[in-house]
This record gives C-alpha cells, sequence and structure tokens, in this order.
C-alpha cells in the first residue's frame, strides 16, 4: 500500500505549475465558472462571501480521460445537477469535499475519493483549502470497455460505486504513482499517441477491476462471454436491422431456435431478452440522430419506432442521464 506521503510528492512534482498544464488562474467568480464550464459543463458556482477565491486548475489530455487538478482557493458550492456525458473520480489531496450523489452522501478527504456516474443528481461542497486531483472519462469509452470485457453491448447504464478508498489500494494507488511519476520524469511521454492511448487505457481499465459496478458480477462470471452463437447471431441481426419491424418469432427463426430458447438464452448470458436489447439499441439511434442531424424529438423518435413519447422520454433519461430535449439542444445549439 502506497502512503499518501509518499504519493503526495510525486503529484507536486508531475502537476508542477508550468504553461503547458496551466489552464487557468483566476480571482474571478464568473471567469472561473467559465473555465470550468469549458473543461467539464456548464454548472452554478457559489462562493462563500467572506473569503475571496484564488482558483488555479492544472490539465492534461490523455485521450477519452481528463486528468486535472483543481484548486478555487475558497469556501465553494458547486451544482451540476447531472454530469452527463462523462464519469468524473475526485480524489482530495488536502482539504475536505461533501458530495451529494444520488441518495449518496460522500465525505471527502484525503484519504476518500468519489467516483460520480453520469446518470446521478449531483451536487458538492468544497473547503477552502481542498486542492483536488480528478479524472473525467468520457463515458461512451468506459461503456465501450466494459462492453468488450463482457463480450456484448451493455443494455443498461453503467453505474459504478460511489467511495473508493484511493490511497489504500494498493492497485489503484500505484497506478497514481506509475502516472505522476512519468508525467514528472518525462513531462513529453503523453505526445506520443501510443503512448497516449495506452495510459487512457490503463486509467479505464484500472477502475472497471478495482471498483465495485452494475456489470461486476457479469465480468466476474466464468466463461460469461461464451454465449450459444444463435445468441451471437440475434445480436448482430439486431444491430444491422434495427429500423425493421422485427419480433419475437422472427428472430428466434433466424436463430433456428424457439422462443423460449432464444429468451432463455439472452436471460442467462445477456442478462436481458432481445426485445429490450433491440430496445436499447433504437434508444442509442435516437441519441445519435439528435447529436448529429437537424431533427426534431419528435421524428427521431418515430423514425426508430418509439410512439409514446412520455415512455420514450423516461426510458431515454433513464439510459442517457438526460432528457432527449436537452440533448438536442446541446448539440444542435
Amino acid at each position: 500500500m502506497l502512503s499518501g506521503k509518499a504519493l503526495s510528492p510525486c503529484i507536486q512534482k508531475a502537476l508542477k505549475d508550468d504553461t503547458n498544464r496551466l489552464l487557468f488562474h483566476s480571482v474571478s467568480l464568473d471567469e472561473v465558472r467559465e473555465e470550468v464550464a469549458a473543461a467539464y459543463k456548464p454548472h452554478r458556482l457559489d462562493m462563500d462571501a467572506d473569503k475571496g477565491l484564488d482558483a488555479r486548475m492544472h490539465s492534461l489530455s490523455l485521450g477519452q480521460v481528463k486528468f486535472n487538478r483543481l484548486k478555487y482557493g475558497a469556501n465553494v458550492r458547486i451544482d451540476p445537477k447531472h454530469l452527463e456525458q462523462f464519469y468524473l473520480i475526485q480524489m482530495p489531496v488536502c482539504g475536505r469535499a461533501d458530495i451529494i450523489s444520488g441518495e449518496h452522501h460522500i465525505a471527502l478527504d484525503a484519504n476518500l475519493a468519489s467516483v460520480l456516474n453520469p446518470t446521478d443528481p449531483l451536487s458538492m461542497w468544497w473547503s477552502g483549502d481542498c486542492d483536488m486531483l480528478m479524472f473525467r472519462i468520457e463515458r461512451d469509452a468506459v461503456e465501450r470497455a466494459c462492453g468488450q470485457q463482457l463480450g456484448r453491448p451493455l443494455g443498461a447504464p453503467l453505474s459504478f460505486k460511489s467511495e473508493l478508498s484511493w490511497r489504500a489500494n494498493p492497485i489503484w494507488s500505484n497506478m497514481m504513482l506509475y502516472l505522476t511519476q512519468l508525467l514528472a520524469e518525462c513531462p513529453s511521454a503523453t505526445d506520443q499517441v501510443l503512448i497516449r492511448h495506452q495510459l487512457e487505457q490503463l486509467v479505464i481499465n484500472t477502475l472497471l477491476a478495482i471498483q465495485t459496478h452494475s456489470y461486476t458480477d457479469a465480468m466476474n462470471q466464468p466463461g460469461q462471454t461464451l454465449a450459444p452463437r444463435y445468441v451471437k447471431r440475434v445480436e448482430e441481426y439486431i444491430e444491422e436491422h434495427a429500423s425493421e419491424a422485427l419480433t419475437p418469432g422472427q428472430l428466434a427463426e433466424l436463430a433456428g431456435v424457439s422462443i423460449r430458447t432464444l429468451y432463455a438464452g439472452f436471460h442467462d448470458f445477456r442478462q436481458t431478452s432481445p426485445m429490450e436489447h433491440l430496445r436499447q439499441i433504437r434508444l442509442k439511434k435516437v441519441k445519435a440522430a439528435l447529436e448529429q442531424q437537424a431533427v426534431s424529438v419528435t421524428d427521431a423518435a418515430l423514425s426508430w419506432g418509439f410512439t409514446h413519447m412520455g415512455r420514450f422520454s423516461r426510458e431515454y433519461q433513464k439510459v442517457f442521464g438526460e432528457k432527449p430535449s436537452d440533448t438536442r439542444r446541446r448539440c444542435q445549439g
């Protein structure tokens, strides 16, 4: 186990103040809010009136992972509502923070970190001396990595346990030591595309391995990726023909098994049903349309077979952590 005393000097050296990694240094609340919003997402930021702000942020990109260090220099309250598109890991080097994430209250200190999910409502309070290391990890990258380990697409949002003893866990703390030592001794290492990608995957896969999440049991199940060929064939067919009117009978006939056997195979090896898998694929198609095309929510939903707008909106928000109208507004301006 790596002690905090051993880790902190590496962090201090790796993330020292330099022009390449310093995103901003400001005493203006409006400027700080704008800069942090650009790095994460728009949010409400309030400051205690008894002390002025002295905020600075350093950042390093590892592809789909951003390694940041942020200090406000004053007691602040932060309300981003939902993270939506990314997971956020917060590790205080010093100071305290209170996190309300969904139904969980996490009191962060120099030993306890938080792992925040995209779909959970979120609000935070940071003490004035809070100096925070953070990983912003894109949701698509984490879910893709989890799906690759499972051998199948995810049927529901990936949700992590909210508390992480980041210094006490030897795997996580030694990963942090390796990363910070590399950045301290060879700052240009991340200029290499292959190295940057390897570090990105190291962070993502370490998180999936050591932090309990909603697919932990499925990932640890022996032979869980060895689904029958008919299950994989139906999955592939659904992916390619999701725009068509598919029925359980058609899919079972395609697979060469009975409807009962098809449903049992999906239940045993995918923890879902073929029609629920189809619905998840269609939801992702709607999201892609809203992100990439000038189309209304209603037209996008109808084009992928969703006729009950209220039910569709609830299912969409449950999966993606935001309303379809929010996706359209965010991506289409």
